[in-house]
């Protein structure tokens, strides 16, 4: 299933590290965790939940943030490998798409292609980053995926969990933060709606040009302090209307969302974010949706991560995103 790049500067590693699958082994039945279960993936693999790296730093340097989230997709493994096994059906590993230097774009197309062909076999695929950049192969790995089977219009929710709207110009400098203003202009230019929206944006971390242009494009907002337990019900119920205009939705999250407290280990740490305990439920209503065709986690940079805190957060999101799908 690995698409290999003719360019050293994109590549598919299409050897993998299985090695960072390992932790301890419980004797009684069922008992298994995710190092004992997950397969390297094969051209006859049966469909499934397919885990694929983006080694990216090129967009976080290009926006100015920390660098080291390239390392992520190996942290987020080690750190998945002891949960317990819950899943019903299998699961793979196929590898990493590495960005060398500043190839942004061929790693993009890279990711793009891989996932369209993961798609086509009927895989679930997660995409573990890596900087906030692969949003935009993973939405052009989904487009073309539905392009190829004649899908004219397809209206495809994004929904970001995100301490940022991500929407900044792309017209001189295309970096972490500009992923949804580049898939906004992709839609105009292919005449399909764009359909996005960001949950847990900090008002201060986003200026008014970046507020006036998500209300231009008419994103669903709503701001990390907007999230209480006491207003969840009222968040999940207009999740669900904005779910039902669309026929597909890629879930992407964006690890600085979580307070600095939950993941220190991110490019741009949140002051105040939103907890794991009021986005887990959010998840859940996603995954089971139907509808849901693609995820993908940014921004784990383990360089700079306390305890592993950020990488156990985002195990655990994988764990309950592969939950039952």
């Amino acid at each position: 299933m690995a698409i290999n790049s003719t360019s050293n500067s994109a590549s598919t590693e299409t050897v993998l590290d299985m090695s960072l699958w390992s932790g301890r082994t419980d004797p009684e039945p069922n008992s298994e965790r995710w190092h004992q279960k997950i397969q390297p993936l094969s051209e006859t693999a049966a469909p499934g939940c397919v885990l694929l790296g983006f080694e990216s730093d090129a967009g976080v340097a290009r926006n100015q943030g920390r660098k080291g989230a390239a390392q992520g997709p190996k942290a987020l493994r080690k750190a998945l490998a002891p949960l317990a096994w819950h899943r019903t059906g299998p699961a793979y590993d196929a590898g990493n798409v590495r960005c060398d230097g500043d190839a942004l774009e061929m790693a993009q197309q890279a990711l793009a292609d891989q996932l369209s062909a993961l798609l086509k076999a009927e895989h679930f695929p997660i995409v573990l980053g890596g900087g906030h950049e692969m949003a935009y192969g993973s939405w052009q790995g989904l487009a073309q995926h539905l392009a190829d089977k004649g899908e004219k219009a397809p209206r495809i929710g994004i929904i970001n969990f995100d301490a940022h709207f991500d929407l900044r110009d792309p017209t001189h400098v295309r970096s972490s933060g500009t992923p949804f203003a580049q898939i906004a202009d992709d839609c105009a230019q292919r005449g399909w709606p764009f359909r996005y929206a960001c949950l847990g944006v900090s008002r201060a971390a986003n200026t008014l040009a970046l507020f006036n242009r998500a209300t231009q494009l008419g994103v669903m907002v709503r701001e990390d302090r907007d999230f209480q337990p006491a207003h969840l019900e009222c968040i999940q119920r207009d999740l669900e209307r904005f779910m039902v205009r669309c026929d597909h939705i890629y879930l992407t999250i964006d690890l600085d969302v979580l307070p600095v407290g939950e993941a220190p280990g991110v490019s741009a740490p949140a002051a105040r974010g939103v907890s794991l305990a009021l986005i887990e439920p959010l998840i859940e209503t996603i995954r089971d949706s139907g509808k849901l065709r693609l995820a993908d986690l940014a921004e784990l940079n383990p360089a700079h991560d306390i305890d592993n805190r950020s990488a156990r957060a985002a195990a655990r999101l994988v764990f309950q995103l592969a939950l039952d799908i």
